[in-house]
């Protein structure tokens, strides 16, 4: 009897050592983050260079330009891809980072430029912190657009107007530095001219007033 027990524990140890080993799980391989997007003053020049659509120009620092303006074309909005470029004028610009850059401009950075003959400079660029030429926080007034645009002001968005009509708009970018010089019409010279009259009263009412 005894014999027959330990046969049997030994057939069973001979089994178990024929099995195959149990599949582990897999093992979860971690993401690596994105790299930050680089953003220079070489990132940006003739605003005309860019793709325009309706009344402004998109660009893409990575290449992936047919995915931007297939979100400025998005009939009922859309989320913009990293590294989307969005400029209604030369001197003010908007990129999108990868996500967990900032929660608070849905990983837009804000940037105020100068556009010059020669090229770019940046003149400030932040988050939540940039002021227009007009004096306004560029965040709260993008804010202000419905969720389904990405913070993308147009005349229907919900965003409060702005004191650059169509035409004006027009104006600035057709007289860019850094493109190649065009006629105006006359609409866009009188636009021009009433611009003008705009930053003298806004510079005048920021300036310090005397005791």
């Amino acid at each position: 009897m005894l014999n027959k027990i330990i046969l049997s524990a030994a057939v069973l140890a001979m089994a178990a050592c024929a099995m195959p080993p149990a599949a582990e799980a897999p093992t979860a391989v971690a993401t690596a983050a994105p790299k930050p997007i680089e953003i220079t003053e070489a990132s940006f020049g003739c605003i005309r260079d860019l793709k325009a659509v309706r009344g402004f120009y998109v660009g893409n620092l990575l290449g992936n330009i047919d995915a931007t303006v297939a979100a400025a074309n998005a009939a009922n909005g859309a989320t913009y891809p990293p590294g989307s470029v969005v400029q209604l004028v030369p001197g003010e610009a908007m990129v999108k980072h990868h996500p967990g850059y900032n929660a608070a401009t849905k990983d837009w950075e804000f940037f105020e430029l100068d556009a010059l003959p020669t090229g770019t400079k940046i003149r400030v660029r932040g988050a939540t912190d940039v002021v227009n030429q007009f004096g306004g926080n560029c965040l709260s007034c993008h804010a202000q657009a419905e969720a389904k645009w990405d913070m993308i002001c147009e005349q229907t968005h919900g965003c409060a107007p702005i004191p650059v009509t169509p035409v004006m708009a027009r104006a600035i970018q057709n007289t860019d530095p850094r493109c190649g010089k065009m006629e105006l019409p006359a609409d866009q010279l009188a636009a021009l001219q009433q611009l003008m009259a705009f930053r003298a009263a806004a510079a005048k009412q920021a300036a310090p007033t005397g005791n």
